[in-house]
């Protein structure tokens, strides 16, 4: 390094022969430059070899995972299901008679009770046919006591030879006659007065009105295919679901010890939980789903519920005394079981299979291998490896809610 020299065009150059100082400072701090490069170099050679050379292994990391701890409670097992709201009975409300219809006594959407006033049809044509039954009834109820009369007498006289027993016979045969038309007009009177009160339309059940079909001015058909009004009983009301055929022993063996009772609670609004007692179960499974129909029946006083909802219902089929319970997102599913971490003492992850009894979603419970007091590993799993050294980030607070 020290022969290093200047280029032989530099030094033959007129500057460097005219100011031979110049040609002395240049060369010497060539010199320092190229010494503290080579410093530098050896410097960093020795930290490569000694400090972190391919000899050297870097400390394993400790990913940093969040855990909870195992609990042992007692747990009621759940089927949970979504359901539809049905009329316990919809009744579609006609005309009995023909007539012009007059007007309608309720409001659309009101509730009615059995026997109340719904419509009105004109009820002249009605009373006048009343009437005329009447009359007809009247004249012929006349005639036929007239005609017993002379029955009773010609009988009376042959009796005493005066009449034949034919003439006798016919005036028997008149009487019974005009008897069996007094009859028939009590039948039509009858009838006549039947129709009459027709004409005022009644609610057959307790229920809520739907929207009038055919308004007041219109001519309304007996018995016709278009309902004047459709009423829903909704108090009480069903809720129908269907739950998987798995639990048909179940099931049956709950109605067999005092009955199952379905909670409901509106889909998707977090409302009040209701208790409605299951009252029907299907006999026979959907081979299309697998599952069989159920319905339960709620009161429905205070109006909590409106035919065509969906409800999210739960049944509780099974009871575990004794049931360890970690939060949902421990269990992780693998390609052949399901398994969790457990934080050892000396904080490595150890994999463990279990088996889940039940999960809603937000606790499980599990049989296994894991126990009470476990730390569970509910996030930071996707980074472990069995065996590995873990940092544990935050304890979540002992004790998780069992499910409900």
């Amino acid at each position: 390094m020290g022969n290093m020299s200047l280029p032989e065009d530099l030094r033959s150059s007129s500057a460097f022969q005219r100011f031979p100082g110049i040609q002395r400072r240049t060369g010497s701090r060539t010199r320092l430059i190229l010494g503290a490069i080579c410093a530098l170099l050896a410097v960093a050679l020795v930290w490569w070899i000694f400090g972190s050379g391919p000899g050297k292994s870097k400390p394993t990391p400790k990913p940093p995972v969040i855990v909870a701890t195992a609990v042992e409670k007692p747990v009621t097992v759940f089927e949970r299901t979504i359901g539809t709201v049905v009329a316990n009975a919809t009744v579609q409300v006609t005309s009995r008679v023909e007539g012009q219809l007059v007007s309608a006594a309720f409001k659309e959407g009101d509730f009615v009770r059995k026997g109340d006033l719904l419509f009105r049809l004109d009820p002249r044509p009605f009373q006048a046919a009343l009437e005329q039954t009447v009359a007809t009834q009247n004249k012929d109820q006349a005639q036929a006591s007239a005609a017993a009369h002379d029955a009773q007498r010609y009988a009376a006289l042959v009796a005493q030879g005066a009449v034949s027993r034919s003439q006798a016979d016919q005036f028997a045969a008149n009487a019974k006659a005009m008897a069996a038309t007094v009859a028939a007009d009590k039948a039509n009177v009858d009838a006549a007065r039947l129709n009459l009160i027709y004409t005022q339309i009644r609610s057959p059940v307790d229920g809520k009105t739907g929207a009038i079909a055919i308004q007041p001015g219109n001519i309304v058909p007996a018995n016709g295919s278009t309902p004047l009004v459709t009423i829903t009983q909704i108090q009480p009301i069903k809720v129908s679901f269907s739950l998987p055929q798995s639990d048909v022993p179940r099931i049956q063996a709950q109605m067999r010890s005092g009955g199952l009772t379905a909670t409901v609670q509106v889909h998707a609004t977090g409302g009040k939980e209701l208790h409605a007692p299951v009252t029907f179960i299907g006999n026979e499974v959907d081979d299309k789903t697998g599952t069989i129909e159920m319905r339960a029946t709620y009161d429905n006083a205070d109006n909590a519920l409106v035919p065509g909802q969906l409800v999210d219902v739960k049944v509780a089929l099974k009871d575990i005394p004794k049931a360890v319970v970690v939060p949902h997102d421990a269990i992780n599913v693998g390609p052949e079981n399901r398994f969790v971490y457990v934080v050892t003492k000396e904080n490595k992850a150890d994999m463990r299979t279990v088996d889940v009894l039940y999960d809603d979603g937000i606790h499980a419970a599990i049989s296994g291998k894991v126990n009470a007091g476990d730390r569970v590993v509910t996030e930071g799993q996707l980074r472990l490896v069995p065996g590995m050294k873990v940092t544990i980030a935050k304890q979540r607070a002992k004790g998780a809610t069992p499910p409900t």
